[in-house]
């Protein structure tokens, strides 16, 4: 269970990396929405911000919450959002499938990859509207608040 939460905390970690690589993105952004996907990818010092339908294979974050520039922070109580700050505070969480495999993408930090992927994530379980690790099992389970939706996350390299 160790090396699953180490391949789930590498997946985390990069998507966070999505968030503060789109704070970079200036105005880029500026007709996103709540419940919008995108793709952010290039280098640390030349981010590209890419709206993408969220079925896309390609939209790796999705817009959770849209806030005031400065005047308030992402939801707390569950995993840490990604944020872009330019005119608004936007909360980013993963656009994560279920039954899809995720693994590191050196252009955007994560993306959806073959379930035989060496460290790649597999998303056992989406539960929207809930916010219940206890739901996942033995699975690792990545809590968003708002919208509330609770990902059950394992191992995608290995047989469970």
């Amino acid at each position: 269970m160790k090396k699953v939460g180490l391949g789930i905390a590498v997946v985390v970690a990069l998507v966070l990396l999505g968030g503060f690589v789109l704070n970079q993105l200036g105005g880029a952004a500026e007709a996103a929405r709540v419940g919008d996907c995108a793709r952010i990818s290039g280098s640390h010092d030349n981010p590209r911000y890419q709206a993408l339908d969220c079925a896309s294979e390609k939209a790796t974050v999705k817009i959770a919450k849209i806030l005031p520039f400065n005047e308030q922070k992402c939801p707390s109580g569950g995993m840490d959002y990604s944020t872009y700050m330019g005119d608004s505070t936007f909360c980013l969480m993963p656009n994560f499938v279920e039954g899809a495999c995720y693994g590191q993408d050196p252009e955007s930090g994560i993306a959806k990859v073959d379930c035989t992927t060496k460290d790649s994530v597999k998303v056992a379980k989406v539960l929207t509207g809930q916010t219940d690790r206890a739901a996942c099992g033995d699975s690792r389970a990545a809590v968003f608040p708002e919208p509330a939706v609770t990902f059950c996350l394992q191992r995608g390299d290995q047989q469970q």
